[in-house]
C-alpha cells in the first residue's frame, strides 16, 4: 500500500478515534441532567476522562518504540474506545460512569503517540506535513460530532446518543484491520534503562527544557483562547448558542486546513522560523483584542490568531521528535502529556483573568504567545531538510 494511502487511513482513523471525546461535551452535561448530577460533579466527570488520557501517553508511547508490530497497537485502541464508551453509555451510576470514562479515554489517548509515531518514524523528512494532515481528522471530528450528537439529543437519550457516536470507531476499527498490514515492521527494541536514560537527557538538556517550555507555553495560550471566546461571545456579545457553535467552528476549520501547508513549510524552511513567526502573529492578533474593536475586527483577529497557533501544532510536535531523533512514539507522548497536562493550566488561568476583566484574559494568552515566539529563537535548529 502506498505512504499516501497510509497516510490517508491514519486522518481518518484519527477522526474516529477524537469522534465520540468530542461528543462528550454535549452528551456529559446531557448524563449530567438526566442523573441529577451536581455541576461540580459534571467537571469531576471531564477532569476523571483526562487524568486517564494524560496517564496513558507516555506508556503507549513506549510500547510502541519497543514493539515490532505498530498496526496490531492501532487496531486494539479503536476497540479499547468503543468498549469504554458503550460501558459509560450503560452505566448506572455516576462512579460507574466515571470510571467508564477514564477507561475510554485512556483508548484515545493511545491512539496519539503510537500513530504520530509510527507517522514520524516513517515520514522522517516530511514529519511536520505528515502530522498536519494527520491532525485534520481530529479537527473535523471536533466541528462535526458536537453538532451530531446534539441534533440526536433531541430525538434520543444521552444513552443511546453516546452509543452512536462509538459508530465511526468501531467502523475505522474494522477497517484497521486491514490497514494494520501495511504499517511497516519496526525493529523490536529491548528496554534498557540506557534508552530511558538517553531520552530523559535529551529532554534535560538546554534545548529540549527550551523546547519542553515553548510547547507548554504555546497550548497554554491556545486552550486559554478556546475556552474562554465561547463565553466571551455570549456574555459580551450576547450571541446565541448556535451562532457561537457556527463562529467557533469555522475558527477550528481555519487552522486545521493550514496544519498540513505550514508543517510542510516547516520540514523545508526549518521548524524555528515557522514557530517564531505562527506564535508572534497569535499574539499580536490576541493583543489587539485587548483595545475592544468593532465586531467585525474581533472576528477576524480571534480567527487569525486561533489559526496561527493551530496550524503550527504539527510543527510544534515535530520540533520535539526532531531534537530527540531516537523514540518517537515516547516522545510524542510526553509532549501530549506536556500539551494536554501543563498547558491546560491556561484555561484555569484565563478564567481567573476574565473574572478580573475580558482585556486581562485576552493579555494573559497574548503573553503566553509571545513567550512561546521569544523561546523559539532560541532553539537549536536540528532539522534535516530534505
Amino acid at each position: 500500500m502506498k505512504q499516501r494511502t497510509v497516510l490517508a487511513w491514519f486522518t481518518l482513523g484519527h477522526l474516529a478515534i477524537d469522534w465520540p471525546i468530542a461528543a462528550l461535551w454535549l452528551a456529559v452535561p446531557a448524563a449530567g441532567l438526566a442523573m441529577d448530577l451536581s455541576p461540580s460533579e459534571v467537571g469531576f466527570l471531564f477532569t476523571l476522562f483526562s487524568i486517564g488520557g494524560a496517564l496513558t501517553y507516555v506508556p503507549a508511547g513506549f510500547l510502541a518504540d519497543h514493539v515490532s508490530n505498530r498496526g496490531r497497537l492501532l487496531v486494539a485502541t479503536f476497540w479499547w474506545v468503543a468498549i469504554g464508551y458503550s460501558l459509560a453509555a450503560m452505566a448506572p451510576g455516576f462512579w460507574s460512569l466515571a470510571i467508564s470514562l477514564a477507561v475510554a479515554g485512556m483508548g484515545n489517548a493511545a491512539w496519539h503517540p503510537i500513530a504520530t509515531g509510527v507517522l514520524t518514524r516513517d515520514n522522517k523528512e516530511r514529519r511536520a506535513h505528515a502530522l498536519g494532515i494527520h491532525a485534520i481528522g481530529g479537527s473535523i471530528a471536533e466541528v462535526l460530532a458536537p453538532l451530531s450528537i446534539g441534533f440526536l439529543l433531541t430525538y434520543v437519550d444521552w444513552r443511546c446518543a453516546l452509543a452512536i457516536s462509538v459508530a465511526p470507531t468501531v467502523l475505522l476499527g474494522i477497517c484497521f484491520l486491514w490497514i494494520a498490514r501495511a504499517v511497516p515492521l519496526a525493529e523490536a527494541k529491548p528496554v534498557s534503562r540506557q534508552n530511558l536514560t538517553d531520552l530523559l537527557s535529551a529532554w534535560c538538556d538546554a534545548n529540549g527544557l527550551r523546547i519542553a517550555c515553548t510547547i507548554c507555553l504555546y497550548n497554554m495560550a491556545l486552550i486559554a483562547v478556546l475556552s474562554m471566546i465561547p463565553l466571551y461571545l455570549g456574555s459580551a456579545h450576547d450571541l446565541g448558542s448556535e451562532t457561537i457553535g457556527i463562529i467557533f467552528a469555522a475558527f477550528l476549520i481555519f487552522g486545521a486546513v493550514a496544519q498540513p501547508w505550514v508543517g510542510r513549510l516547516s520540514d523545508k524552511a526549518g521548524r524555528r522560523p515557522v514557530l517564531v513567526i505562527g506564535n508572534a502573529i497569535a499574539g499580536l492578533a490576541i493583543a489587539a483584542l485587548i483595545f475592544d474593536p468593532g465586531f467585525g475586527q474581533m472576528i477576524a483577529l480571534m480567527a487569525i490568531g486561533i489559526a496561527a497557533m493551530d496550524s503550527i501544532r504539527a510543527a510544534t510536535l515535530a520540533t520535539a521528535v526532531d531534537h530527540t531523533e531516537n523514540g518517537e512514539s515516547t516522545t510524542l507522548g510526553l509532549a501530549f502529556v506536556l500539551m494536554d497536562g501543563i498547558g491546560a493550566i491556561g484555561a484555569v488561568l484565563a478564567g481567573i483573568a476574565a473574572g478580573i476583566s475580558w482585556q486581562h484574559m485576552f493579555g494573559l494568552a497574548a503573553l503566553f504567545s509571545f513567550g512561546a515566539a521569544a523561546l523559539s529563537t532560541t532553539l537549536s535548529e536540528v532539522h534535516q531538510r530534505a
